[in-house]
């Protein structure tokens, strides 16, 4: 039997139907609202750390292991699934810039999915330049293409008008096939950001959503975090094999990137997140999405209090 994430597609197609996508909290179906488990009510946080220390080693493997280490993927995605994957691939550059999600990572998620029996894996993000040019210069359309993935092209007609439920946000554009989906993986890239400090796994769900996006940059940490609670993905993995230390988020230079070799991965978006600022030399109280996270219960930003594992390659 599938857990309870299954009726997330049966609970959109319901909500949609009530006042051209726009709700009542009282309309919402618990399914819809609980679909994913809640990190700050688990008393189990983990979180895996993956290393590839051994000059040439697979990305392919590193995130392979770092599953394995984490229960396997079927831990996380049933038989018959339909998987949404969102990276970051909102910039036309080149992966060697890190400005966009690592493909040979995109890649191992999407063969661990079809290996733990997903009916469909599908790639979403709703990019910042051209996605034609996104998805060829990233790499997601090539992997897309050998493994047989989708890759949604984002349109108009895909947004609908949601209630984020958020403490500043409430109705806004939500990118639909990621609330259509079973399970939801949240697959960023981690680099500096200019207003925000940095940008991890919670801030990566800017590119879930459409609308006037410049206006989310308004009390920036509330807004990312906002949009966090409202996706809750089953699961974050944070691409850090290299990662951009300035001129974030969209770069351009290699002088801009810093390889560390690294893959975060954890169901507690905020403990991941705060794994993360570590790479930067930064303290996890010290970027704001990261502790209003921690205080709204999203997850936690003391990795005393999480289990924390290593994978080494």
């Amino acid at each position: 039997m599938k857990n309870q994430s299954i009726t997330r597609r049966d609970s959109l197609k319901k909500i949609c139907k009530i006042s051209g996508s726009i709700f009542a909290a009282a309309n919402l179906p618990l399914a819809f609202t609980s679909s994913f488990v809640n990190a700050a009510e688990t008393p189990d946080r983990w979180l895996v750390e993956g290393l590839g220390q051994t000059p040439g080693y697979s990305v392919r493997e590193l995130t392979r292991n770092v599953f394995e280490k984490a229960g396997g993927m079927n831990r996380f995605i049933n038989k018959g699934d339909v998987v949404i994957i969102k990276p970051n691939i909102s910039w036309a550059r080149e992966p060697s810039l890190a400005a966009t999600t690592n493909p040979e990572v995109l890649e191992a998620v999407i063969e661990l999915c079809q290996e733990a029996g997903a009916a469909k894996v599908r790639i979403a993000d709703n990019t910042i330049h051209d996605a034609k040019r996104c998805f060829a210069i990233t790499g997601a359309r090539q992997v897309a293409q050998k493994t047989g993935a989708d890759l949604i092209h984002p349109r108009s007609s895909m947004m609908k008008k949601m209630n984020l439920h958020g403490n500043r946000l409430d109705v806004w554009p939500v990118f639909t096939p990621l609330v259509e989906a079973d399970k939801v993986i949240n697959l960023p890239v981690a680099k500096v950001h200019g207003l925000s400090g940095l940008t991890l796994g919670m801030k990566n769900w800017i590119g879930g959503v459409g609308g006037r996006r410049s206006a989310l940059h308004q009390d920036i940490h509330q807004t990312i975090v906002d949009l966090a609670q409202f996706f809750k993905p089953q699961i974050t993995l944070i691409d850090a094999t290299r990662i951009m230390i300035s001129n974030g988020p969209s770069g351009g230079s290699p002088s801009d990137v810093k390889v560390v070799n690294r893959l975060i991965l954890s169901q507690d978006p905020v403990a991941a997140d705060a794994k993360g600022a570590l790479l930067f030399g930064k303290k996890p109280e010290d970027i704001g999405f990261i502790k209003l996270g921690d205080k709204w219960g999203l997850g936690t930003m003391d990795l005393a209090k999480v289990k924390q594992h290593s994978v080494i390659l």
